[in-house]
Protein backbone atom coordinates (compact mmCIF):
# COMPACT_ATOMS: atom_id res chain seq x y z
CA UNK A 1 0.00 0.00 0.00
CA UNK A 2 1.39 3.34 -1.06
CA UNK A 3 0.71 6.60 0.69
CA UNK A 4 0.53 9.69 -1.36
CA UNK A 5 3.10 12.29 -0.36
CA UNK A 6 0.57 14.93 0.73
CA UNK A 7 -1.25 12.32 2.82
CA UNK A 8 2.00 11.10 4.39
CA UNK A 9 3.04 14.67 5.20
CA UNK A 10 -0.34 15.29 6.86
CA UNK A 11 0.01 12.10 8.92
CA UNK A 12 3.49 13.11 10.09
CA UNK A 13 2.24 16.60 10.94
CA UNK A 14 -0.62 15.11 12.97
CA UNK A 15 1.80 12.86 14.86
CA UNK A 16 4.09 15.77 15.60
CA UNK A 17 1.14 17.78 16.91
CA UNK A 18 0.35 14.97 19.36
CA UNK A 19 3.75 15.18 21.00
CA UNK A 20 3.64 16.29 24.61
CA UNK A 21 5.40 19.46 25.64
CA UNK A 22 8.62 18.90 27.53
CA UNK A 23 8.09 17.91 31.16
CA UNK A 24 8.41 20.67 33.73
CA UNK A 25 11.71 20.84 35.53
CA UNK A 26 11.63 19.87 39.23
CA UNK A 27 12.24 23.49 40.25
CA UNK A 28 9.07 24.52 38.35
CA UNK A 29 6.90 21.92 40.07
CA UNK A 30 5.37 22.26 43.48
CA UNK A 31 3.45 24.89 45.33
CA UNK A 32 4.13 28.57 44.94
CA UNK A 33 2.27 30.29 47.76
CA UNK A 34 1.11 33.82 47.15
CA UNK A 35 -0.75 34.60 50.39
CA UNK A 36 0.70 34.59 53.88
CA UNK A 37 -0.98 32.64 56.68
CA UNK A 38 -2.42 35.86 58.01
CA UNK A 39 -3.83 36.76 54.57
CA UNK A 40 -5.38 33.28 54.23
CA UNK A 41 -7.06 33.74 57.58
CA UNK A 42 -8.35 37.24 56.84
CA UNK A 43 -9.35 36.76 53.20
CA UNK A 44 -10.39 33.12 52.96
CA UNK A 45 -11.02 31.32 56.24
CA UNK A 46 -12.53 34.05 58.46
CA UNK A 47 -15.19 35.38 56.07
CA UNK A 48 -16.26 31.90 55.00
CA UNK A 49 -16.48 30.37 58.47
CA UNK A 50 -18.24 33.50 59.75
CA UNK A 51 -20.91 32.99 57.06
CA UNK A 52 -21.38 29.39 58.24
CA UNK A 53 -21.44 30.32 61.93
CA UNK A 54 -23.89 33.17 61.31
CA UNK A 55 -26.25 30.93 59.34
CA UNK A 56 -27.54 29.43 62.61
CA UNK A 57 -28.26 31.88 65.42
CA UNK A 58 -30.70 32.86 68.13
CA UNK A 59 -31.05 36.63 68.20
CA UNK A 60 -32.74 38.50 71.03
CA UNK A 61 -33.66 42.12 70.51
CA UNK A 62 -36.29 44.61 71.60
CA UNK A 63 -38.45 43.12 68.86
CA UNK A 64 -38.26 39.66 70.43
CA UNK A 65 -36.41 36.46 69.65
CA UNK A 66 -35.52 35.43 66.16
CA UNK A 67 -34.12 32.09 65.06
CA UNK A 68 -31.84 32.16 62.03
CA UNK A 69 -31.50 28.84 60.21
CA UNK A 70 -31.10 27.79 56.61
CA UNK A 71 -34.48 26.61 55.37
CA UNK A 72 -34.59 26.80 51.59
CA UNK A 73 -32.39 24.73 49.27
CA UNK A 74 -30.57 27.88 48.11
CA UNK A 75 -29.82 28.76 51.77
CA UNK A 76 -28.27 25.36 52.36
CA UNK A 77 -26.32 25.59 49.11
CA UNK A 78 -24.87 28.98 50.07
CA UNK A 79 -23.80 27.67 53.48
CA UNK A 80 -22.32 24.58 51.83
CA UNK A 81 -20.22 26.65 49.45
CA UNK A 82 -18.73 28.61 52.34
CA UNK A 83 -18.08 25.44 54.38
CA UNK A 84 -16.42 23.86 51.36
CA UNK A 85 -14.04 26.82 51.05
CA UNK A 86 -13.03 26.38 54.71
CA UNK A 87 -12.47 22.64 54.22
CA UNK A 88 -10.27 23.24 51.18
CA UNK A 89 -8.46 26.16 52.81
CA UNK A 90 -7.17 23.67 55.38
CA UNK A 91 -5.11 22.18 52.54
CA UNK A 92 -3.59 25.61 51.90
CA UNK A 93 -2.43 25.74 55.51
CA UNK A 94 -0.28 22.66 54.85
CA UNK A 95 1.86 24.58 52.37
CA UNK A 96 4.87 26.23 53.95
CA UNK A 97 4.40 29.98 53.58
CA UNK A 98 5.26 33.21 55.40
CA UNK A 99 3.19 34.05 58.45
CA UNK A 100 2.70 37.67 57.37
CA UNK A 101 3.83 39.89 54.51
CA UNK A 102 6.69 42.25 55.21
CA UNK A 103 6.44 44.06 58.50
CA UNK A 104 2.69 43.64 58.91
CA UNK A 105 1.70 43.33 62.54
CA UNK A 106 0.20 39.97 63.51
CA UNK A 107 -1.06 41.24 66.87
CA UNK A 108 -4.55 42.61 67.35
CA UNK A 109 -4.16 42.78 71.10
CA UNK A 110 -1.37 42.11 73.51
CA UNK A 111 -1.32 38.33 73.47
CA UNK A 112 -0.28 37.51 69.89
CA UNK A 113 3.30 36.77 69.00
CA UNK A 114 5.24 38.55 66.27
CA UNK A 115 5.26 37.06 62.79
CA UNK A 116 8.85 35.89 63.28
CA UNK A 117 8.03 34.21 66.61
CA UNK A 118 4.99 32.49 65.08
CA UNK A 119 7.09 31.36 62.11
CA UNK A 120 9.77 29.93 64.41
CA UNK A 121 7.17 28.14 66.52
CA UNK A 122 5.53 26.61 63.45
CA UNK A 123 8.88 25.52 62.00
CA UNK A 124 9.92 23.94 65.30
CA UNK A 125 6.59 22.09 65.51
CA UNK A 126 5.75 21.62 61.82
CA UNK A 127 4.10 18.22 62.29
CA UNK A 128 1.81 19.54 65.05
CA UNK A 129 0.90 22.54 62.88
CA UNK A 130 -0.01 20.19 60.04
CA UNK A 131 -2.09 18.07 62.43
CA UNK A 132 -3.96 21.22 63.45
CA UNK A 133 -4.72 21.98 59.77
CA UNK A 134 -5.99 18.41 59.29
CA UNK A 135 -8.16 18.81 62.41
CA UNK A 136 -9.68 21.93 60.85
CA UNK A 137 -10.47 20.00 57.69
CA UNK A 138 -11.95 17.09 59.66
CA UNK A 139 -14.16 19.53 61.58
CA UNK A 140 -15.17 21.18 58.30
CA UNK A 141 -16.22 17.79 56.95
CA UNK A 142 -18.63 17.60 59.89
CA UNK A 143 -20.09 20.91 58.74
CA UNK A 144 -20.54 19.52 55.23
CA UNK A 145 -22.23 16.37 56.56
CA UNK A 146 -24.67 18.45 58.61
CA UNK A 147 -25.37 20.67 55.63
CA UNK A 148 -25.94 17.70 53.35
CA UNK A 149 -28.46 16.37 55.91
CA UNK A 150 -29.97 19.87 56.16
CA UNK A 151 -29.72 19.55 59.94
CA UNK A 152 -29.35 22.99 61.53
CA UNK A 153 -28.82 21.58 65.04
CA UNK A 154 -25.97 19.40 63.80
CA UNK A 155 -24.58 22.33 61.82
CA UNK A 156 -24.47 24.38 65.01
CA UNK A 157 -22.71 21.54 66.87
CA UNK A 158 -20.20 21.06 64.04
CA UNK A 159 -19.59 24.82 64.02
CA UNK A 160 -18.45 24.45 67.62
CA UNK A 161 -16.05 21.69 66.59
CA UNK A 162 -14.57 24.01 63.95
CA UNK A 163 -14.24 26.79 66.50
CA UNK A 164 -12.41 24.43 68.86
CA UNK A 165 -10.03 23.33 66.06
CA UNK A 166 -9.27 26.97 65.26
CA UNK A 167 -8.74 27.92 68.89
CA UNK A 168 -6.42 24.97 69.55
CA UNK A 169 -4.17 26.01 66.67
CA UNK A 170 -4.25 29.71 67.53
CA UNK A 171 -3.54 29.08 71.21
CA UNK A 172 -0.57 26.89 70.31
CA UNK A 173 0.98 29.01 67.56
CA UNK A 174 -0.47 32.54 67.52
CA UNK A 175 -0.87 33.38 71.21
CA UNK A 176 0.59 30.53 73.30
CA UNK A 177 1.21 32.76 76.34
CA UNK A 178 -2.38 33.96 76.63
CA UNK A 179 -3.90 33.07 79.99
CA UNK A 180 -7.56 33.41 78.96
CA UNK A 181 -9.78 30.42 79.77
CA UNK A 182 -9.87 28.03 76.85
Amino acid sequence: MKLHRPLAAMALSALAACEQPPAAKPAELGFKPVASLQELMLAVIDPNIDFVWNSVASITSTEGEQERRPTKPEDWEAVRQHALVVAEAANLLLIDRPVAKGSINTASGGAELSALAIHNLIQANREQFQQRAVALQDASRQLLAAIDQQNADELERAGGVVEQACEQCHSQFWYPGDKRPK
